[in-house]
């Protein structure tokens, strides 16, 4: 039987319970098999007075209080899956930070599920995860917004496109969620003519390659010029469209210790209103 593997990613969020639904229900919609990680963050700050025995012993205590709330955040994680229909889960516990817990997880799955960082919540760390996760993770990833809950994700869709390998990767990555969708409308976002470019008719060649998947769309385009972030008319057409899934290319690299997002991309996370598919 094919299967596809999701991930979602477990923590002490308030915003948890909400992010395994929309997980299930993507879960559900698909048949994948769901897996819920949480991850054993160490925070020195416990013993990192401490020396000798008295460390080892702070230390062994903290890292089964931390090992203790994952498990009970994973039970939750799994009765909330199971309620919302998803007939095969896993809870995984992995000893390292949330970003590299997901990555690693990551390499034996199909789709990352995170949620957009809530600044107010002390118990939503770290704070770069969703960024770490795009650039680092090669898989493509959903975010779950924190100011809306939608009933539905992932019956009508936006697609961006924009020519580029990355919205050519979250394309393929929203596959199976576009066979699903009720309604698709693909975005071609400044279109240029031009073999290098989008072809000599703008969208037609995404157009008929969904179509050829089953895919039934309609096909606009965004001419942003000079004075107009694309970002923002991107959400802004998500929402006049009543979109529930967001499907995008994401811009971000490394740099030092830090992860550096493109324009777009930052917009996105830090304004996004429905769930965002995104790929690096």
């Amino acid at each position: 039987m094919d299967r596809a593997t999701f991930v979602v990613h477990i923590n002490s969020s308030r915003h948890m319970p909400d992010r395994v639904r929309m997980a299930a229900q993507l879960a559900a919609s698909t048949g994948a098999h769901l897996v819920g990680v949480a991850s054993t963050l160490m925070d020195e700050s416990p013993y990192m007075n401490c020396v000798g025995s008295e460390a080892a012993s702070v230390l062994s205590a903290y890292l089964e209080c931390v090992r203790e709330k994952a498990a009970a955040d994973l039970d939750v994680f799994e009765s909330i899956a199971r309620s919302n229909g998803v007939g095969s889960t896993e809870k995984r516990i992995i000893e390292a930070d949330p970003g590299m817990a997901l990555c690693l997880q990551g390499r034996y799955s199909d789709l990352l599920i995170v949620g957009q960082v809530d600044p107010d919540d002390p118990l939503d760390e770290p704070r770069n995860l969703p960024e770490y996760v795009l650039v680092n993770a090669g898989r493509p990833m959903v975010i779950c917004p924190n100011s809306t809950r939608p009933e539905t994700i992932g019956t009508r869709c936006v697609v961006a496109w924009d020519g580029s390998t990355e919205a050519s990767r979250a394309i393929s990555g929203a596959m199976p969620f576009l066979r699903n969708a009720g309604q698709v409308l693909l975005n071609v976002i400044d279109p240029k003519i031009g073999e290098g470019a989008h072809g000599q008719e703008p969208g037609a060649d995404m157009a008929l390659y969904l179509a050829r998947h089953g895919i039934r769309l309609e096909v606009a385009m965004i001419r942003t010029g000079e004075q107009i972030d694309i970002g923002e008319a991107l959400l802004a057409q998500a929402a006049r469209f009543g979109a529930d899934l967001l499907v995008m290319g994401g811009y971000g690299h490394s740099r030092f210790r830090e992860i550096v997002l493109g324009g777009v991309t930052a917009t996105v996370f830090r304004s996004m209103t429905c769930p965002v598919l995104m790929a690096h």
